[in-house]
């Protein structure tokens, strides 16, 4: 059954590895690997919660979202948006952008680098308005209780989130500002450049979450015409004296849900390929570590759907949103300081790792209690 499902997720890590080797060695290999590691961190919750909803739509929406959507999420997020996002920043042409990169990696590296603050910012906003609206919500599952309950309870405080992301936007903007000055030329606009950047970023993550929520509201009301349908149907079996079944949703309400879910994805991907700047400007590796890491969050989903297992592992969801909290910070420190790329991609790891083991010691203390 794991093997059976994983088996396209193996077939793509091998080539991926073997191309990061080819490309550009075997330090090309390690960034690839982290980079993949990264990917499946940050959008494990994106599989679970694909998951829950996927299980709840007929055979044929299941298969369009997991082809179609497969398609989207890989070739659309994970490979076109990171030309789109250097192009636009470096002001070149998207075939401009993919030509420096496979042919004069040096001077794709200088307008990477020349762009660097404004792709930080944008990035480091949209990844820490992620962490804060999750740290902010009350929960009944608590990870780090000691640190998420006053969370929860200053949550209550209407677009504080926003407010704590504009205030170190502030912080960054200025503190890089005063560095610039210093050191004067090309670089003296730079501060203005990352307050624009950020103020982008946040905007984006509020449209995102805009969509999300008008397609959320669409599909709970399709969903409660469904019931409402599904309901009379039963009753009609029983007075025929048949047994009633469960209807997998399907018609306008599966459309919603995939709609919904491609918003969701594409969300979580975003955050995948921001946080990837943060370990590699390389837009090869990029691809490749990323296309990898959405592979195996494909197969997750349909390992989860499969198995019906969602609820084993329930710290996992907070280790990827600390760890998303942990990217954005450093992704505004790299505006003016340089970070070695092993330490960026090991924390989101450590996190991932610590959270699991949490979770397998919270199921073994219940299963001993009970």
């Amino acid at each position: 059954m794991l093997l059976k499902t994983f088996r396209w997720a193996f077939a793509v890590t091998a080539l991926g590895l073997a191309a990061g080797v080819l490309y550009d060695g075997w330090t090309a290999l390690g960034i690839v690997a982290i980079l993949s590691v990264l990917e499946i961190s940050l959008s494990f919750d994106n599989a679970v919660i694909n998951a829950g909803i996927l299980k709840r739509m007929n055979a044929f929406w299941q298969r369009i979202f997991l082809t179609v959507g497969i398609v989207i999420a890989v070739f659309g997020m994970r490979l076109v948006f990171p030309v789109v996002i250097v192009a636009v920043s470096a002001r070149l042409s998207p075939w401009s952008a993919v030509h420096l990169a496979l042919t004069d990696k040096d001077r794709y590296q200088e307008l990477v680098t020349d762009a660097h603050p404004s792709i930080a910012a944008f990035g480091g906003m949209f990844l820490m308005m992620i962490f804060l609206d999750f740290v902010f919500e009350d929960r009944d599952i608590k990870w780090l209780g000691w640190l998420e309950r006053p969370l929860a309870k200053l949550g209550r405080v209407d677009m504080l989130s926003v407010c704590i992301a504009l205030v170190v936007l502030l912080v960054s903007a200025t503190t890089f500002g005063a560095h610039a000055h210093q050191h004067g030329g090309a670089h003296a606009d730079k501060a203005e450049t990352v307050l624009l950047a950020g103020v982008a970023g946040l905007i984006t993550y509020m449209v995102v979450g805009g969509l999300s929520g008008f397609f959320e509201q669409r599909l709970e009301d399709e969903e409660e015409r469904e019931q409402e349908a599904e309901k009379r149907a039963e009753k009609d079996a029983e007075r025929a004296g048949r047994p009633g079944s469960p209807v997998k949703l399907a018609g306008k309400a599966a459309f919603f849900m995939f709609l919904y879910l491609e918003v969701l994805d594409a969300s979580f991907s975003f955050d995948g390929v921001i946080g990837a700047f943060a370990i590699t400007n390389d837009i090869v590796l990029m691809a490749l570590g990323l296309g990898i890491g959405a592979m195996y969050v494909r197969s997750l989903t349909v390992y989860l759907v499969r198995q019906g297992t969602l609820d084993d592992y329930v710290y996992l969801e907070h280790g990827a949103h600390y760890a998303i909290g942990a990217l954005s910070l450093i992704l505004l420190v790299t505006i003016q300081y340089e970070i070695n790329e092993i330490v960026t991609g090991l924390v989101g790891v450590v996190l991932i790792g610590a959270s699991f083991w949490s979770s397998v010691r919270r199921n073994r203390a219940l299963r001993s209690a009970s």
